[in-house]
């Protein structure tokens, strides 16, 4: 018994650390949650919608890893995005400080909204009304309408609209330099995304951490947190193992 004891607590800390570095390793190189704090990309995200992002995706760099530590510049199998995808990313001002927002502009691209309408490369991006949506988890409850944009390469996804003639409604045209994408939030008037050049611009293809790739949880909880009884039903069942479009 003497001996099994030692024997037995040197094997439990070999299975701590191997359950370790295999969490670090899928963390590092497969898939990392990440949680929505904000409502810039209601309707497709919402706030307390928690999901994992494919870190293979667009290859690796130094963001890739824990802290982010120097190793190395650039991308290691390195592919460019798709326009559309949703993707999570280092703000290229403070890269401590992760954003998710929606691919538009890809290098060489210009783009610009005129009268809240979309333009690519001098097209306009056609939208479809779709009703109305109330945003209720974001601060006051506010009806906004609701289309479906089709971005160049048939990719179709919801946006909301509260005017047409707000801050970010009519803009300079940008030309996406290269090595760098354009993002904005689905939530065309209650986003800080590319648009506003001082505050988050391009984003370098370096600061891409990966696409979104599906919903694991997603809670609305606006009851007080020791209210243990409304927990079930806070939780926002028909989300759950969702894809992210």
């Amino acid at each position: 018994m003497a001996q099994s004891k030692p024997g037995g607590l040197i094997d439990n800390v070999k299975t701590i650390v191997y359950a370790a570095l295999i969490a670090l390793g899928i963390r590092t190189f497969a898939y990392e949650p990440f949680n929505i704090p904000s409502g810039s990309m209601i309707p497709t995200l919402l706030v307390g919608d928690y999901l994992f992002v494919s870190k293979f995706s667009y290859g690796y760099s130094h963001f890739s890893f824990p802290l982010s530590p120097p190793l190395f510049s650039g991308r290691i199998f390195g592919r460019l995005p798709e326009r559309g995808d949703v993707v999570v990313f280092k703000l290229p001002r403070d890269t401590s400080t992760d954003y998710i927002k929606r691919i538009i502009g890809l290098p060489g691209d210009r783009i610009q909204m005129r009268a809240g309408h979309l333009y690519i490369n001098d097209t306009e991006v056609p939208r479809e009304p779709d009703g109305t949506y109330t945003v209720t988890d974001d601060g006051p409850s506010m009806v906004y309408k609701r289309y479906i944009e089709t971005l160049p390469g048939g990719v179709r996804h919801e946006i909301l609209k509260a005017s047409d003639d707000g801050p970010l409604d009519n803009t300079q045209e940008y030309l996406v330099p290269p090595g760098y994408v354009f993002a904005m939030g689905d939530n065309r008037d209650n986003s800080l995304d590319s648009r506003v050049l001082n505050a988050v611009g391009f984003i370098p293809l370096e600061n891409l951490v990966g696409r979104a790739q599906f919903l694991f949880f997603s809670i609305d909880a606006e009851a007080p947190w020791w209210e243990i009884w409304e927990w079930p039903f806070e939780i926002r069942w028909s989300r759950l193992f969702t894809s992210i479009h």
